[in-house]
């Protein structure tokens, strides 16, 4: 029992290969590795596996299995909006330095969470840094998304796309104009060539969607009678998760969704909500655009108490 406990802990503590600890009790390798596994049936070793207490390793994986997404992590809901919203933020920041590789265009969009998301990054590979639509003035503090991707570009050493225009326009005609402009048309032409994009999921109302929010009360009427509960920057989704194409379309500066459809790496964002905002989250599910989730254990339950088995 003292040698299974001194080799475990040379193997397990101390970070020895099994052949340096063979040499060492004048064994051989296999018998270190029997050695090994012996300790563990004895429970001399127990391996306890745990994420950090925000972190709900079940419900990330079942939402990853309902919805066939590549990943998911599923924060814990604090009763304060805001904290989860922060901790969203947070956990996006992260899992960006772990999953985009150097030489990598990596797109960002905006939303509260994702502002959070800016100020928290501390660590990105050399990558060029894209912003994937413009901007609402009236959510813009702090720089809003234009700050955020330099923020990210700073940290990363890459150029930064960013766009200096409003989300929404007035008309076609203007947005057109505005696209055509050499600074935006810049940004516009690394869409093609995205391997990561980061975009957040907004419901269809005015607490959940801060597109929702820029229209006029006969355009949310009239996208509402097409069937519209989701917005992914600013492309309208029904709760089965197809696009609403609408007026809409040609009025916004912003990444199309079949340009994302494209992007090997899409990473979603959306909680603090309610069940408005959880429908939200499973249509743009639905929509087969999304890989990657960041969502909170309120929202992950809703759509999983709703969704079908298999």
């Amino acid at each position: 029992m003292v040698r299974l406990a001194a080799i475990a802990r040379r193997f397990y503590l101390d970070g020895r290969s099994k052949v340096e600890i063979a040499e060492e009790f004048g064994l051989s390798r296999f018998k270190v590795a029997r050695d090994l596994e012996a300790a563990r049936a004895s429970g001399i070793v127990r391996i306890d596996i745990r994420l950090p207490a925000r972190l709900d390793g079940d419900l990330s994986e079942r939402m990853s299995a309902a919805f066939g997404l590549r990943r998911t992590i599923v924060v814990e809901a604090s009763e304060d909006f805001l904290e989860t919203r922060r901790a969203l933020g947070s956990v996006v920041a992260r899992l960006l330095s772990e999953i985009v590789r150097p030489g990598e265009v990596l797109g960002l969009a905006w939303s509260r969470a994702l502002q959070t998301m800016g100020a928290d990054m501390v660590e990105l590979p050399r990558c060029t840094v894209v912003q994937l639509n413009g901007v609402l003035s009236e959510h813009a503090e702090g720089g809003g998304s234009v700050e955020t991707v330099r923020r990210a570009a700073a940290l990363a050493g890459g150029p930064a796309y960013p766009i200096y225009a409003p989300l929404i326009l007035p008309d076609a005609a203007t947005a057109a104009t505005l696209r055509a402009d050499p600074g935006i048309a810049s940004a516009f032409a690394h869409y093609d060539r995205l391997t990561t994009a980061v975009v957040a999921i907004g419901g269809w109302d005015e607490r959940n969607s801060t597109v929702f929010q820029a229209l006029d009360a006969d355009s949310r009427a009239r996208y509402t009678e097409l069937g519209v509960c989701a917005e992914m920057s600013a492309q309208l989704f029904d709760a089965e998760g197809r696009q609403v194409h609408s007026d809409l379309d040609e009025r916004v500066i912003s990444v199309r969704a079949e340009q994302l459809r494209e992007v090997p790496e899409v990473v979603a964002v959306a909680g603090a909500g309610d069940e408005a905002k959880a429908r939200a989250v499973g249509a743009a599910l639905r929509s087969g655009l999304v890989s990657t989730l960041v969502t909170d254990s309120a929202v992950a339950r809703l759509l999983l108490d709703e969704e079908p088995p298999g």
